[in-house]
């Protein structure tokens, strides 16, 4: 049988690619492999659109002409605590020959003696149209990196082979703009933006906006950050976040490192946007009773109630709403377990009805801001799960919204103009790869003007 040959054009491949694309959807694999001979070190293959249509149809095509078998259908495998590869294959429903054939095509590429627990992969089975006997195994699937998959797979002749596709993998930055449409979480993510980049923007924010309150429906958002991509477009590392903007609001990474070596960030102006305490110490949660005269949900009359309630569920995080050393660490009556923290300059904030502290509380230690110091409950007089919020001032509660509290350090001289370069950079990137319009909602690859998928 001739085999396959990646450098000769693929066109004449067009045929069999039609008459593959049918098993290939039943396969559901997504594989981007052929094969090698069995127990054959294997072989690396550069991704090529056109090749990889023809690798495919060599490799699953014989799936439709294998006599007595339905056609093959896709089984995604996890392998359990204590279970060998084998039995992780055998599971798949093949006989426990074909299990130990593949286990041995697969010896040459990984190890498969030491493997843990939940690694995962895909085979590609079909039943015998009699019913009687064990299914056949055409094809298996596993990722062995971010980048890199293995395949092995059953050729016309029935004989089982290996093949290794390592994807290039770039580095790049990506401007994903768009309109919030429910959570700021699902809103950026919806745009191609990962967990870690979400996660950045939302802490960034946190010190201007209050998520629960200030966020509509349609207002506008846009960042650009670094991250690694494959050939086939799948982001496999997210980086630094380099701009963020939300409803008008706009800041720029700028490297002058915080006191843990950070980045900083700075509005237009070049003034530093972390303010003195946090807007919002709990993340996604939202004000349900705020400074001043009301009913006590528990007690029943109306008192004075001295800071703000964020809802949110036990367990929540609690974040430190500024740099500072904890005052006290203890059960405080109606509060329940009350934490309270000094920052500079005669400021003090508060944390009521918490259900637990983070490891190491305790009174003399140092926090930074945005630092996990707590978790949201419902201690004390408290009608269900919350954080009462208070800030204090020379020993006296201030209201928490609209407290008049001190700003951030401004840039002047030669980092007022290093910054603005850096700031004219990245104004240029999304003047040039950042969508406008109505097709805002989609990712821009910078240098390209054209969206793609995450």
């Amino acid at each position: 049988m001739q085999e396959f040959d990646p450098r000769r054009s693929a066109t004449r491949w067009a045929p069999r690619v039609f008459t593959a694309l049918a098993g290939l959807a039943a396969l559901g694999l997504g594989l981007k492999l052929t094969a090698d001979d069995v127990k054959a070190p294997a072989e690396k293959a550069a991704l090529d659109p056109a090749a990889l249509a023809a690798l495919q149809h060599v490799a699953f095509a014989g799936a439709e002409a294998q006599p007595g078998f339905e056609r093959p259908e896709n089984v995604a495998v996890k392998v359990r605590p204590g279970e060998t590869l084998l039995g992780a294959v055998q599971r798949a429903g093949v006989a426990p020959e074909e299990a130990r054939q593949v286990v041995s095509v697969l010896q040459g590429a990984i190890d498969t003696v030491n493997i843990k627990a939940g690694m995962a992969f895909e085979a590609a089975v079909a039943q015998r149209r009699s019913q009687r006997g064990p299914a056949r195994l055409i094809g298996l699937s596993m990722r062995t990196s971010p980048s890199s998959t293995l395949t092995v797979s059953r050729t016309f002749d029935g004989a089982l082979r290996l093949r290794e596709l390592e994807e290039k993998v770039r580095d790049e930055q990506k401007v994903a703009c768009g309109e919030m449409n429910g959570s700021f979480y699902e809103s950026v993510a919806s745009v191609g933006g990962t967990p870690a980049i979400i996660s950045q923007a939302a802490k960034l924010f946190s010190h201007k906006i209050d998520f629960s309150r200030d966020i509509q429906e349609g207002d506008r958002f846009c960042l650009v950050f670094d991250r690694k991509v494959t050939e086939s477009g799948r982001t496999i590392d997210a980086g630094d976040l380099e701009y963020a903007e939300v409803k008008g609001q706009r800041f720029y990474a700028f490297d002058r490192r915080d006191s843990e070596g950070k980045t900083q960030f700075f509005d237009e102006m070049g003034k530093n946007i972390k303010g003195f305490l946090l807007r919002t110490p709990v993340d996604g949660a939202r004000i349900t009773s705020v400074f001043g005269m009301r009913r006590h949900p528990v007690l029943g009359y109306t008192r004075a109630h001295q800071g703000v309630d964020f809802g949110a569920g036990t367990g929540t995080p609690i974040l430190a709403a500024g740099d500072g050393v904890v005052l006290e660490a203890k059960r405080w009556g109606g509060y329940g377990n009350w934490l309270r923290i000094r920052h500079s300059g005669n400021w003090d904030t508060g944390y009521g009805h918490i259900s637990r502290y983070a490891p190491g509380i305790r009174p003399g230690m140092r926090v930074r801001q945005g630092q996990v110091v707590a978790y949201v409950g419902s201690t004390g007089l408290a009608s269900g799960p919350h954080l009462h919020y208070e800030i204090w001032l020379k020993g006296q509660r201030v209201n928490p919204i609209g407290a008049k509290v001190p700003q951030g350090t401004v840039l002047a001289g030669s980092e007022l103009a290093a910054f603005k370069s850096q700031k004219a950079r990245i104004d240029r990137m999304l003047a040039d790869g950042g969508p406008t319009g109505p097709d805002s909602s989609k990712l821009a690859e910078l240098g390209q003007g054209k969206p793609d998928r995450l």
